[in-house]
């Protein structure tokens, strides 16, 4: 009788050595990067407002000797279950941040500096859950709460780049869509929001929702805090008025024209909700809305700044 050789088995090992991941499935994981990113911002100013950052009291652990919270009465089980949904979130975050990176890195028609830029995303995520455990650490200290929710921003900035280079890759070389000043201006922009986000948590470490009632707050003056705050966000309305214009005027791209207008019209409706909670003596509500619209404004800013040069693949990795 004769012997019919067995097909050759393909191990799993080899297979997943020659898988690529689809264009589709990688833009797919990092816009949920971006939704993640910006949802653990607005939790966080939830458990802000509500004074819920040391219903865990300890770090990693939520209680000595329990990763979960251990509830004990009923007024601390709110706080409790607040706080550890917003830690149980950052499993969520660094998930698809860490998918993004792996998928962009598996890629091989990604760029390079497409592959370190998605990298910042796990790291960033890992530095923010250490960064958070110093802010327990230190009793919610305003120093250590303020960088926390700037690290957050700037990460939702990084994933909203990383979406918008994949999903808008061209064939073609990296060039700019704007003359120079246009395209300096449009970053500038970006610097004078980033100076708005600071302001804006200088006034929340001063103000009533620093913390529970034992937390320390900055020792400066909140209307102070606050007027600069508002002439910031009216400077950095004024730049995308005239920025706008600008794009008129060279007849800029319509998608980066869109773009800019998406971007005045949130900043308008951010600077309402900021005049509106200040005047009502600064609700636990409109704190947590005004949050929303930063990050809105955050993603919409990187949008923005993206859409100034067209990008390519001249670095594609082999």
């Amino acid at each position: 009788m004769a012997v019919t050789d067995a097909p050759p088995t393909t191990l799993p090992t080899t297979r997943l050595r020659g898988w690529q991941p689809s264009p589709r499935l990688v833009r797919l994981v990092a816009f949920a990067a971006v939704i993640a990113n910006g949802l653990i911002a607005v939790t966080g100013a939830v458990v802000r407002v509500t004074g819920s950052g040391l219903g865990c009291p300890t770090w990693p652990e939520c209680e000595p000797g329990s990763l979960v919270p251990v509830l004990r009465d009923e007024n601390s089980a709110v706080h409790q279950l607040i706080e550890f949904g917003n830690r149980t979130l950052t499993g969520l975050v660094l998930a698809a941040s860490l998918g993004t990176f792996l998928l962009v890195w598996r890629s091989r028609t990604s760029p390079v500096g497409l592959v370190r830029l998605a990298a910042v995303l796990p790291l960033g995520v890992l530095f923010q859950a250490v960064w958070g455990g110093l802010t327990v650490r230190f009793g919610l200290a305003w120093w250590t709460v303020a960088p926390h929710m700037l690290i957050s921003l700037g990460l939702l900035f990084t994933a909203v780049w990383v979406h918008e280079r994949l999903v808008h890759a061209q064939p073609s070389a990296n060039v700019p869509t704007l003359p120079r000043p246009l395209a300096l201006l449009a970053w500038a922009t970006c610097g004078v929001l980033l100076a708005l986000c600071v302001v804006g948590t200088l006034v929340t470490a001063a103000g009533p929702h620093a913390g529970d009632e034992s937390t320390p707050r900055l020792d400066l003056p909140v209307r102070t805090l606050a007027q600069i705050h508002a002439d910031l966000m009216f400077a950095y309305l004024g730049l995308l008025v005239a920025l706008g214009v600008g794009f008129v005027a060279v007849k800029a791209a319509a998608q980066l024209r869109r773009r800019m207008w998406v971007l005045v019209g949130v900043t308008l409706g951010q600077g309402v909700i900021g005049v509106t909670q200040y005047n009502l003596g600064v609700p636990e509500a409109l704190v947590v809305l005004h949050v929303l619209g930063a990050v809105l404004l955050t993603a919409a800013a990187a949008r923005m700044a993206f859409a100034t040069r067209s990008r390519g693949q001249e670095s594609v990795r082999r």
